[in-house]
């Protein structure tokens, strides 16, 4: 997620309503959440950041009684912050998550740079190690999928994408004569090329045949095409409804999209798919609390274990810095360094005095 500070202080919105209670004037309360709306598009953030942006800012609004953000400040900001960590034991990434809000909403909504937002403390993250399926294990789990959610299990644990970027795909992105998979705009807002794999490419043209029908019913029916990236909808106004742009995985019926309310052909929905990774999880009587990352984590993990070089694994992951990458080696080495236990020695000793075994 982008930091507050990542948009310049000129795109700050007018200054805030007098009003001292969202519940007492209707109109200022969206105004201010459209202000921020509108300063999050104008520094490219997310949907999906836009929407737990938002989020905070209404809880935060709601925890102090309806007060507007205008005639609080830091003892206000620190005492919601608070009451998400000890009250409700919220985790670090989310506590995270709303201070960022909290200080882009006073810093470029409400045009508030004061010294109290350096003071906030912030919580320091701690490196968990990640979830990692056994190869034999992803291969039961792939075994229990079928259809488009196999396909796309595999295009996960094959190239090391993350589910939202493999949604996101569109026809123009793979290119089969180079064996390349081009991921647009990932985490970050950056560019990178994975790996296609020989075992997909078959599937992949299958599903993209299926696709090309979906495209040319809607081609067809006159719809309006799908969503474009920042402004390429108004630059190139017929892109939209070309077989180029057109999603590899997209959903069976239209719906509104969020931000232009246009009724347009949307991906799937990551839930969609989580759901039935779970199922198969569960049928495969795996235990561990895998999800569909989990694959990335596969990937990586695996690939490191074959002896492929970190700095590659980090470029096909798109980690801007290879110590994030290095949580890996960290999986690698569970089982004690492949150190053998002292315990085990005993029990291996044919000596007189070792330990007897266990009945």
């Amino acid at each position: 997620m982008p930091p507050p500070n990542a948009c310049p202080a000129s795109v700050a919105a007018p200054e805030a309503p007098a009003t001292t209670s969202v519940g007492t004037a209707p109109g200022p309360p969206r105004r201010l959440l459209d202000q921020l709306r509108d300063a999050l598009r104008t520094c490219h953030y997310s949907l999906r950041t836009e929407q737990a942006y938002v989020h905070w800012t209404k809880a935060f609004i709601r925890f102090h009684g309806l007060r507007h953000p205008a005639t609080m400040a830091g003892p206000e900001v620190a005492a919601f912050l608070c009451h998400l960590a000890a009250d409700r034991g919220l985790s670090v990434s989310s506590h995270r998550q709303a201070l960022s809000a909290l200080l882009f909403l006073y810093g470029k909504v409400l045009g508030q740079s004061l010294p109290w937002m350096n003071e906030i403390g912030r919580p320091v993250p701690k490196r968990r190690l990640p979830v990692v399926l056994a190869p034999d294990e992803v291969a039961a789990v792939l075994g229990r999928l079928d259809g488009t959610h196999r396909l796309l299990a595999e295009l996960l644990y094959g190239t090391g994408l993350r589910i939202t970027e493999a949604l996101q795909l569109r026809v123009k992105d793979i290119d089969f004569a180079q064996r390349a998979i081009v991921v647009r705009a990932g985490k970050g807002g950056k560019d990178r090329v994975v790996m296609l794999p020989a075992t997909l490419e078959t599937p992949l043209r299958g599903q993209l045949r299926s696709v090309h029908a979906v495209w040319a019913e809607d081609a067809a029916a006159g719809r309006a095409g799908v969503a474009l990236p920042d402004a390429l909808e108004r630059k190139y106004q017929r892109a939209g409804s070309s077989w180029a742009w057109f999603w590899v995985f997209p959903q069976a019926s239209h719906s509104v999209d969020p931000r232009s309310g246009v009724v347009r052909r949307h991906h799937l929905y990551p839930g969609t798919f989580q759901r039935a990774f779970g199922r198969a999880l569960r049928a495969a009587g795996i235990a561990k609390p895998a999800t569909p990352h989990t694959l990335r984590h596969s990937f990586a993990t695996h690939l490191l274990q074959s002896g492929s070089d970190i700095r590659t694994v980090q470029e096909l992951l798109g980690h801007a810095d290879v110590s994030t990458t290095m949580i890996y080696t960290h999986v690698l080495r569970l089982g004690g360094f492949a150190v053998r236990s002292p315990l085990d020695r005993l029990a291996g000793d044919a000596a007189p005095g070792g330990i007897s075994p266990r009945a």
